[in-house]
């Protein structure tokens, strides 16, 4: 296993909070952050109090299990160059989801509050006169089963 702290430094706050298990990839973790706890999963520890605090991975490794199973299971494939944008959607999926109390509906109006319309605007503003003429629509008319022909002797 290979030296993580130096994507870990570069990726994190300094002011996080860092809670990882017993590995000793992380082990000069606390010089570099705010603090940092571990569990040691070898003897059977996931979860530890200390006063206030609760000492655990449980988050990280839910948030991990759901994204493996999204990119394994539903894009297959991600290129380094877009794995932000990946990672961007499974967060904003894992923070707003029903456990939390976030249901569908709310789900979509944050969403909707977050993109932007400047695009939308922007075309609309090229796009004004052609906006402004009056645009015939043929759609096809729904005429139900008895529009079908019968077949002979059915």
């Amino acid at each position: 296993m290979g030296n993580v702290m130096p994507i870990v430094r570069a990726n994190i706050a300094r002011e996080s909070a860092l809670m990882t298990d017993e590995s000793g990839i992380y082990r000069r973790a606390g010089q570099d952050f705010a603090s940092h706890d571990f569990v040691t999963h070898s003897k059977d520890e996931y979860v530890r109090y200390e006063g206030a605090n609760t000492i655990h991975t449980n988050t990280v490794e839910g948030f991990y299990s759901i994204f493996k199973r999204g990119m394994k299971g539903v894009y297959q494939h991600c290129g380094e160059a877009h794995l932000h944008r990946y990672l961007a959607e499974f967060d904003f999926r894992y923070s707003n989801r029903i456990a939390l109390g976030v249901d569908d509906g709310t789900r979509a109006f944050i969403a909707l509050k977050g993109a932007s319309a400047s695009p939308i605007i922007d075309l609309l503003k090229d796009k004004q006169d052609h906006f402004r003429k009056p645009v015939q629509l043929e759609l096809p008319i729904w005429r139900g089963a008895s529009h079908r022909k019968k077949k002979p002797g059915i």
